[in-house]
C-alpha cells in the first residue's frame, strides 16, 4: 500500500515538470509536421524543416555568443538562400525565393507569438497552457534584431551537444540569459551543467595519463588533442566569467533597491519576494564562485599533464636509444618462425664457466699490520654569532594567526558590505568555497570565532583609534588601508541563535558543534 501511495505522489508531483521540460520540444514537431504542407500547394515538400529549424538554432547562437551580436532578417535570408541552394539544389526566381524565406521565418518565429502548449495539471485539477518561443526579437534604432531564446538554446543542447570546444561556452550565454530574465533558479542548473562539463574535462586528463602509462605514441596524439580542446575555450571562458560576475552584482543591487512592497509587511527576516530573489542570487553567486575554482583548478592539472606529458615522451625517446635485448620478442619470433634452434644463441650463455672471485690472504695481513698514527686532535670551538634575523617559533605562530584572524574578519566585512547581514552558516559556506574544506580542521577558525563572540557590537571607526580585545588588534594591523577606507564607517551587530547548533564540516563529528550567530550591519 505504501509503494502504492508513493507511486502515485510521484506522479502527482512530477506531472507539471516533465510537461514544462517537454514544451520546448513541441515548436519543433509543429514546424516539422505543417509547415510546407499547405505552403502552395505542397510545391516545397521536399524541403526539410526540421533541418532548417535545426541551422537556424545553430546560426543564431553562434551569431549571439561567439559574435556577441544579434542578426538583422537580412542577415538570415542570405543564411537561409544559401541552405536551399546547396542543400536542397533549390532554383526558382529571386522573388519566389525570398517569399519563401519569408515565410518560413515567419514559421519559426510563428509570426512573433509563443507556440503553446496545453497540459493537465493534476495537482490542480485544471488544464494549464505553457507557452515557447525559439527566436525573438527586439528594436534597436529603428532596426529589428532577432536572437534565440533560453529555451530555443536548451532544445538545441538536448538533442545533441554542438562542438566540443564550444560546449561551455554556449552554456555560459544560457547562463547570461537566465540571469538577464532574472531566472536564477534555472542560472544555478546551467551552472551545474558547467561544472559536469568541466569535471569530464578533468576525468579525460585521467584516461589521457592512464593511455600515456601503456602507450606513450597514442598518449602523445591524445595528450595535444586535449591541451589543444582546453585552450580553445578558456580564453573566451574568462570573459564570459567576468560578464557574468558583472551581471550578478548588477542583479545584487536591483534586489536590494527593490521598492519596499517587494517584501510582506516589510518583516525585518526579509521575507518576501524580494527576499526570495536575494537568496536565489546568493545561490547563484556561490554555485558560480565553485565554478570558477574548479576552472582554476582544471587549467592547473592541464599545465601539470604537459609536464608529465613531456617527461613520459622523454623517457620513451631515452629508451629508444639504449641497446635492449627482450627475451619476450625473441621467444615470440622463434615461435613464428618455427625455428627452435635459435635458443641455443640465448640460453648458451647460462653454461658459460662461473667465474668466481676470491681474497687473497696476504691482504688480509696487510690490513691487520697497518696502523693509524697516533695523534692527538684539539675540539675546534666555533663562535657563534646570533642571527638578528631569526624568528622564534611563537612568533611564527603569532604571524600565522594574525594572517588567518585578518583573512577571516576581512570576508566577514565584504558580506556585510555586500548583503547587509549573514548567518554563520552562510558565513563559513563562503569560507568553504574560498578556503576549502580544510578550513573546517583549521583551529584559527573555531579561535577566531570565541574571540569574536566576546562582543555583540563592533565599530570600525573607533577600532582604528583603540583596540579593546586582542581580535581587534590583529585585524586591524591586518587589513589594508584600502579595506580600511573601504569598511572604516561600518558597524555591525552580532545575535546568537541558542536554539540552533551547526555541525561544520561533519554531521557525525560532535566536536565541530557550535551555537549559530547572526551578523547584521547597522
Amino acid at each position: 500500500m505504501a509503494e502504492k501511495y508513493i507511486m502515485i505522489h510521484d506522479i502527482l508531483s512530477e506531472h507539471k515538470d516533465r510537461m514544462l521540460n517537454l514544451k520546448k520540444y513541441y515548436p519543433f514537431f509543429v514546424l516539422c509536421e505543417t509547415t510546407f504542407s499547405q505552403y502552395k500547394d505542397g510545391k516545397y515538400s521536399h524541403l526539410d524543416m526540421g533541418y532548417i529549424t535545426m541551422a537556424t538554432l545553430r546560426f543564431l547562437i553562434n551569431e549571439n555568443n561567439f559574435h556577441e551580436s544579434e542578426i538583422t532578417y537580412e542577415q538570415y535570408e542570405e543564411f537561409l538562400t544559401e541552405i536551399l541552394q546547396r542543400e536542397f539544389g533549390l532554383s526558382v526566381g529571386e522573388a519566389e525565393e525570398k517569399e519563401l524565406i519569408g515565410y518560413i521565418f515567419d514559421k519559426i518565429k510563428n509570426d512573433g507569438r509563443a507556440f503553446t502548449f496545453s497540459y493537465f495539471d493534476p495537482e490542480e485539477k485544471k488544464k494549464k497552457t505553457a507557452r515557447v518561443k525559439l527566436v525573438d526579437s527586439r528594436i534597436v534604432d529603428g532596426v529589428v534584431l532577432y536572437h534565440v531564446t533560453t529555451d530555443g538554446i536548451e532544445f538545441y543542447l538536448d538533442t545533441k551537444e554542438i562542438k566540443e570546444e564550444s560546449n561551455i561556452s554556449v552554456q555560459q550565454l544560457l547562463l547570461e540569459k537566465m540571469i538577464q530574465s532574472e531566472n536564477f533558479a534555472g542560472g544555478i542548473e546551467v551552472i551545474k551543467r558547467i561544472n559536469n562539463e568541466v569535471g569530464r574535462l578533468a576525468l579525460q586528463k585521467k584516461e589521457v595519463l592512464d593511455l600515456l602509462s601503456y602507450d606513450v605514441f597514442a598518449g602523445a596524439k591524445a595528450s595535444e588533442e586535449y591541451m589543444a580542446t582546453v585552450a580553445r575555450w578558456f580564453d573566451e571562458e574568462s570573459k564570459l566569467f567576468e560578464k557574468n560576475r558583472a551581471l550578478i552584482d548588477k542583479a545584487y543591487k536591483k534586489a536590494n533597491t527593490a521598492p519596499e512592497e517587494m517584501f510582506e509587511e516589510n518583516a525585518p527576516t526579509g521575507n518576501g519576494a524580494g527576499a526570495a530573489m536575494l537568496l536565489e542570487i546568493h545561490k547563484l553567486d556561490t554555485e558560480l564562485k565553485k565554478t570558477i575554482i574548479r576552472h582554476g583548478e582544471l587549467i592547473k592539472e592541464t599545465i601539470e599533464l604537459q609536464n608529465i606529458a613531456d617527461e613520459v615522451i622523454a623517457r620513451a625517446k631515452l629508451r629508444k636509444l639504449r641497446p635492449v635485448f627482450n627475451f619476450r620478442d625473441a621467444l615470440k619470433k622463434t615461435m613464428d618462425k618455427n625455428t627452435p634452434e635459435r635458443l641455443g644463441s640465448l640460453v648458451a650463455p647460462l653454461f658459460m664457466p662461473r667465474l668466481s672471485k676470491t681474497f687473497s690472504i696476504e691482504s688480509i695481513d696487510r690490513m691487520l699490520e697497518s696502523r693509524m698514527e697516533n695523534a692527538d686532535y684539539g675540539e675546534k670551538v666555533e663562535k657563534k654569532q646570533v642571527d638578528p634575523d631569526f624568528v622564534f617559533e611563537d612568533e611564527l605562530e603569532e604571524s600565522r594567526i594574525a594572517n588567518n584572524y585578518g583573512k577571516l574578519f576581512e570576508e566577514l566585512l565584504e558580506q556585510l558590505w555586500k548583503h547587509g547581514r549573514t548567518t554563520l552558516l552562510e558565513l563559513t559556506a563562503i569560507y568553504e568555497i574560498k578556503f576549502g574544506k580544510e578550513i573546517y580542521k583549521n583551529g584559527d577558525l573555531y579561535s577566531f570565532l570565541v574571540h569574536l563572540a566576546q562582543k555583540s557590537e563592533y565599530d570600525l571607526r573607533n577600532m582604528q583609534n583603540k583596540q579593546d580585545t586582542f581580535l581587534e588588534g590583529l585585524v586591524m594591523d591586518s587589513l589594508s588601508m584600502e579595506k580600511k577606507e573601504q569598511y572604516g564607517k561600518m558597524k555591525f551587530t552580532i545575535t546568537f541563535d541558542a536554539g540552533k547548533v551547526l555541525n561544520l564540516g561533519s554531521e557525525k563529528n560532535e566536536g565541530f558543534a557550535i551555537t549559530d550567530m547572526e551578523f547584521s550591519q547597522v
